[in-house]
């Protein structure tokens, strides 16, 4: 296990590097070697700090962030997160892996639109995309009252998603490819 501590306007002291280092090998049980885990401390505003942690555990990441009043809490704060995520994924794929394949007749076809292994889809919804600017969808979103809102990126023409965070603010998500 590999972990990589990045900083932006925080100037972590090396007491400090060394406690977050000594409690994140507590997940060396799930990780390999060659893993790695990337902590990020950033300084948010006059007195608000941020650790935000991802991990890729079995193909999947995994990331928590906390922000509070002393870098210090967020350690403890964070760690329990992580804990729950990555014990979360580690026992879906273990549930997966022990389940037993199942080889379909040509009579017994399942569609691939109603089954998963996480459940049934039950509704399917088709809608028209708008060529937008962010703000404009923020808007759409908020006069629609949904979380989210999907439209094409009028600035780099990907579909592109804007969402309301937990702390009342927004968040965009664009595709790479």
């Amino acid at each position: 296990m590999k972990i990589e501590i990045t900083q932006k306007n925080y100037d972590a002291n090396q007491r400090f590097t060394n406690v977050l280092e000594s409690k994140l090998l507590k997940f060396k049980k799930f990780l390999d070697e060659n893993d790695k885990v990337k902590v990020k401390l950033s300084k948010v505003g006059s007195d608000n700090y941020t650790m935000e942690i991802n991990v890729l555990v079995r193909n999947k990441m995994i990331r928590a962030a906390v922000t509070s009043y002393n870098m210090w809490d967020n350690i403890d704060l964070i760690l329990p997160k992580l804990e729950r995520q990555i014990n979360k994924t580690t026992e879906k794929t273990e549930r997966r892996n022990a389940e037993p394949y199942v080889i379909y007749s040509k009579q017994e076809t399942v569609d691939d639109k109603s089954y998963n292994s996480y459940g049934k889809i039950v509704k399917e919804k088709n809608f028209p995309v708008s060529i937008i600017t962010t703000s404009q969808a923020v808007e759409e979103m908020e006069m629609l009252d949904h979380n989210f809102y999907i439209f094409i990126n009028v600035e780099n023409n990907k579909v592109s998603v804007v969402y309301k965070r937990l702390d009342g603010n927004y968040g965009l998500i664009t595709p790479e490819y």
